[in-house]
């Protein structure tokens, strides 16, 4: 892993930019703008991908596996993303040359150049909220360039060029990037300590926070209800700031919260109060689209178009996104890899799923973060998935610690008969549809490539029968 060094300089010009690891979402969205504005593109990554593939067909040349032949000698600039080795070719071949060589942060803030941005940030929701905010801003006639961490579902990419002098972002707080940003309006959905390997404590991870709001030119909107999101206020010197959610004293408060089916509520400003439904389920989703509607009244947009637009939102790609159904059983993906996103995924798959079971399919995410919060995982599986299956961890940008594997958080719960513990997927796969019925969801859960096992459980439910007698009465399967 390579952490982002923010005190290099940054290039006035760029007109040719190689992306290390182009096929993430984040490098991808932002290598698909920079062809928007007619700069050469080449870049790689170690698989390839659709993302890949379309940045091909739009006129980058992409290579697969990182080599340093595929920097080529016309680039002036090579941006990189941490998941990276010190040790890669073209990382080192880049610094060499002395060209340079920016995280991919570095390259998002030169792009934004000036204009007035709307950076949002938060351990949970950033994705959702920036994708509201972005199709919201449309339909109010406002045309925003963005930069989203995830595929919007109705727009079918994450980023975007637009004509008016509007930057919307997902701002990055795993490695403090959040605090680069020049913001104007500083959205904070939540402040749930993460990524602690980087901050080292809970109050470094509040106090970047405050950073971040404190430095905001126009306005703070923060969460009135999330806990460290409080803790993050008491810290805050800003003029002008605005909080939602449901605590009394919220300047935008949603209340009548209902969750059977998509989710419906009430949001009040001022003395208006507007209801409000969203096509997507979740209590999480109406607090999202809230705190989407207090920055669109913050950017001079009145309650009732504003809550309108936010009621178009889609979703997101990777977020309970239905990938098909067979035998009755419906598999979803979700990106979910904290323990308060399981909790929040699960809950609104509770909400949809009826008479059926919540078979989930947790691939823990990062050795770290597994060592660290696997008590908190088994927890909240145990309580909100009624079987859980168990893949090994997604080490992602770090080297295996020894014992820490996905047994770790199978070995954390109670009842060892609400989970399965597999490290090969094909077997995951199998046993899954042995433990699947009619009616049942199940869903894939982290941000590695979970979701790549979706085939073979659809391929496994295909060719096996359903479960009879006391195995689909219990749904342990064993």
């Amino acid at each position: 892993m390579i952490r982002p060094d923010l005190t290099l300089p940054i290039p006035e010009n760029i007109e040719a930019a190689h992306f290390i690891g182009i096929g993430g979402s984040g490098m991808s969205g932002l290598a698909r703008m920079f062809l928007e504005r007619g700069i050469r593109v080449s870049g790689s990554d170690r698989a390839d991908s659709a993302a890949l593939q379309e940045l091909a067909a739009l006129g980058a040349t992409v290579y697969v596996g990182h080599d340093a032949a595929n920097l080529a000698d016309d680039v002036d600039t090579a941006v990189h993303t941490g998941a990276i080795w010190p040790e890669n070719p073209e990382f080192l071949l880049a610094k060499e040359r002395g060209l340079h060589v920016i995280h991919r942060s570095q390259a998002l803030y030169w792009f934004i150049g000036g204009q007035r941005l709307v950076s949002v940030a938060g351990a949970h929701g950033k994705t959702t909220s920036t994708g509201m905010l972005v199709t919201a801003l449309r339909d109010l006639g406002v045309d925003p360039t963005f930069v989203n961490g995830g595929v919007i579902a109705q727009l079918g990419v994450s980023s975007g060029s637009g004509s008016d002098d509007l930057f919307v972002i997902e701002a990055d707080e795993s490695d403090g990037t959040f605090l680069l940003y020049d913001t104007s309006i500083a959205l904070i959905t939540n402040v749930d300590p993460d990524h602690l390997d980087h901050w080292g404590s809970g109050e470094a991870f509040y106090a970047a926070f405050a950073r971040f709001a404190n430095a905001a030119r126009e306005a703070v909107v923060i969460s009135s209800d999330d806990a460290g999101a409080r803790i993050v206020a008491d810290q805050l010197t800003h003029a002008n700031v605005v909080t939602f959610g449901e605590d009394a004293a919220a300047t935008v408060r949603v209340t009548d919260i209902r969750t059977e089916g998509p989710v419906s509520f009430r949001v009040t400003f001022a003395g208006e109060t507007v209801d409000a439904a969203l096509p997507i389920p979740g209590a999480h989703n109406a607090i999202n689209a809230v705190g989407a509607v207090a920055v669109l009244l913050t950017l001079g947009h009145a309650l009732e178009p504003a809550v309108r637009a936010v009621e178009g939102f889609a979703g997101t790609i990777r977020r309970f996104e239905l990938h098909g159904v067979e035998r009755g059983v419906s598999v979803f993906d979700d990106y979910a890899h904290h323990p308060t996103e399981v909790a929040a995924a699960l809950a609104a798959a509770r909400t949809v799923v009826g008479d059926g079971r919540i078979i989930a399919i947790q691939q823990p995410h990062t050795y770290s973060r597994t060592q660290e919060m696997y008590q908190e995982f088994a927890d909240v599986l145990e309580r909100h998935a009624d079987h859980t299956v168990m893949l090994d961890v997604y080490g992602a940008r770090e080297d295996p610690v020894p014992g820490v594997t996905g047994e770790l958080v199978s070995g954390a719960f109670v009842d060892p008969a609400h989970v399965h513990y597999v490290a090969d997927w094909q077997a995951a796969a199998d046993y899954t549809a042995t433990v699947a019925r009619d009616g049942d969801y199940v869903i894939t859960l982290g941000c590695g490539n979970v979701y790549q096992i979706i085939p073979q459980v659809l391929d496994a439910l295909g060719r096996t029968s359903a479960p009879t007698g006391a195995d689909a009465a219990t749904g342990a399967g064993e």
